[in-house]
């Protein structure tokens, strides 16, 4: 869900791992509700791979 209006982030809930994921526009982001740091990596791959796939990710 992105409303820029309410708040200046993407907020993307996984259900595996279960995370949210904060994402800002100078590309950092935030994840919160992870049981493990492994879960952590995981989410971040999984949406890494995601954001490439739909061409969302510029690098410079």
């Amino acid at each position: 869900m992105y409303e820029p209006e309410q708040f200046p982030g993407l907020i993307y809930r996984m259900e595996i791992p279960k995370v949210v994921i904060l994402l800002f526009a100078s590309g950092k982001l935030v994840c919160t509700g992870a049981k493990k740091e492994e879960d952590v990596y995981t989410a971040v791959s999984i949406l890494h791979a995601l954001l490439e796939e739909k061409s969302l990710i510029f690098y410079e």
